[in-house]
């Protein structure tokens, strides 16, 4: 079954994936391509709408990001968006000009409609802007239909030849009734059908899996994380037996995590599933290692080494099958997955173990898709909700040399600590929160008695892409009960803090 496309073509946007997430939101199949694909590929790909995304180039530059003419005249939709409002003004013989201090505007405005289908069901009222250059003069046959305080011309239509264009976003939640005018868009002026479902992509998804493998055989690394564990289950539903399913437990995993991830695939799922322990191997490699990036490396490669072990011990594998999603291909810049995708940023697998090809199931899919074919596939939300979990697992949670001693402390704080933001209803507000354990020891008093026990550092964040994140500001009793469970609790431990950096400057992680 053929879904409606909608194309967003990148011309520098920030805002490119919002763009599609917005347009997937109204169940309409959506893909990002760069300004510098040809018309030929663009017909190709037999879009039904086309969105030109924002970008912080001036459209009347003759470097700056621009696109053939011959777009207009293919009969598709198309929506232009801050620079694409401008290049489609420019490229029709429009007129753009850079702003003065007067024209210029950055964030919250005022923007006033006038009667259009693209503003059905929108009164005047806020959106969120980010331009110095304007729109001086409209293209020939197009008309003026928004307008603010110091923008003339704040969106225009042509809607004879169904094109329209804005100079603000209306797919950030700033701009208000923005997912309207985008609906709209969609469904009012392009006229596409909301085939883009759960149910729609998992049936044929399930069917182009069994077509492309046959008789043959796939292998998966399974990390227990989201993208991984939707991968195998629906992977699962396509070819059953013919997919094994290897987990490496490094030993680095949460409390009990290994134990859970082979109850959900082997028990409950009835999945080919091997589970190596690994433990006694990373610890060995591990040993006397403090530097962060040597930990990781030295788990990235131990991790290559023990899945080709495994993997050789099954015989012939046709496949192998990655949770790549749709951001990964996205921010490489391709269209298709050039290396195989580092293993949940552990090490890249090989490709020279001798499959015969590649098989990235969720590689269409956002986030927030992945998750609800997850649902829908029947994980738990307990599963599908978890927060990101790094490759390296404790070992960059554990700061400086690791021991079998200081991961078991770390495991029963970070228990304690997401226990508790998980009965405070905290735990689905934060974008990912964990214990660390720093290297350091201080000095404190427990029943009357000196003691001298680790530091436990508590982090919690909140994030959209976990490119920048701002610390969550958790209640002081919430986490004064925390610390009071963690301290009387662990053995170990006699002090906790609460890191309250934003990344930039820290990262999210400590190493």
């Amino acid at each position: 079954m053929k879904h409606d496309l909608v194309l967003v073509i990148d011309f520098g946007g920030q805002y490119k994936q919002l763009i599609a997430r917005r347009v997937r939101e109204n169940n309409i199949y959506s893909e990002i391509i760069p300004y510098t694909k040809s018309i030929e590929e663009i017909k190709a790909k037999d879009p039904k709408a086309i969105i030109f995304t924002g970008g912080p180039n001036s459209a009347y530059l003759d470097d700056s990001p621009s696109i053939s003419k011959e777009i207009f005249d293919l009969g598709i939709p198309i929506l232009g968006i801050c620079y694409g409002d401008q290049l489609t003004a420019h490229l029709l013989g429009g007129e753009v000009k850079k702003g003065s201090e007067k024209n210029r505007e950055y964030g919250k405005t005022i923007c006033h409609y006038k009667e259009s289908k693209l503003f059905k069901g929108v009164e005047s009222g806020q959106v969120w802007m980010s331009h110095t250059d304007y729109i001086s003069k409209l293209p020939e046959g197009f008309k003026c239909i928004a307008s603010t305080d110091n923008c003339p011309i704040a969106a225009m239509e042509n809607e004879e030849k169904k094109i329209y264009a804005v100079q603000f976003h209306p797919e950030v939640k700033h701009s208000i009734d923005g997912d309207k005018m985008i609906r709209n868009f969609l469904y009012d002026i392009a006229g596409l059908k909301g085939d883009w479902t759960s149910e729609n992509f998992i049936e044929n998804k399930v069917k182009e899996i069994r077509e492309k493998v046959g008789d043959k055989k796939a292998l998966l690394a399974l990390s227990g994380g989201v993208d991984s564990s939707v991968a195998a289950v629906l992977m699962h539903k396509a070819i059953g037996d013919k997919l094994t399913c290897i987990f490496v437990d490094h030993g680095l995993l949460r409390k009990d995590e290994g134990d859970q991830v082979e109850e959900i695939f082997k028990n409950r799922f009835k999945i080919n599933f091997i589970r190596v322990n690994a433990q006694k191997r990373y610890l060995d490699k591990l040993a006397g290692v403090s530097e962060p990036e040597k930990k990781r490396k030295i788990i990235g490669e131990e991790f290559i080494r023990v899945f080709e072990e495994e993997a050789k011990k099954l015989g012939k594998i046709d496949y192998l099958v990655q949770g790549t999603i749709y951001p990964d291909v996205v921010e490489s810049g391709t269209n298709g997955s050039a290396v195989i995708k580092s293993h949940h940023n552990v090490g890249g697998l090989p490709d020279d173990i001798g499959f015969e090809g590649l098989i990235e199931p969720l590689r269409e899919l956002f986030k927030d898709e992945v998750r609800a074919i997850g649902l829908e596939l029947g994980l738990d939300e307990d599963l599908i909700y978890r927060h990101p979990f790094p490759g390296p697992g404790l070992a960059i949670r554990v700061i400086g040399e690791i021991t079998e001693q200081k991961l078991n402390i770390l495991r029963e704080a970070d228990a304690i600590y997401i226990d508790e933001l998980k009965k405070n209803g905290l735990y689905r507000k934060i974008w990912q929160a964990f214990a660390a354990l720093p290297d350091i020891k201080t000095v404190g008093v427990m029943g009357d008695e000196r003691t001298y026990d680790y530091v436990c550092a508590l982090r919690a964040v909140t994030s959209t892409d976990g490119m920048t994140a701002e610390f969550y500001p958790i209640d002081m009793e919430i986490l004064a009960k925390i610390s009071n469970r963690i301290i009387n609790e662990v053995k170990g431990i006699n002090r906790v803090v609460y890191d309250i950096t934003s990344k930039p400057p820290g990262t999210i992680e400590w190493e």
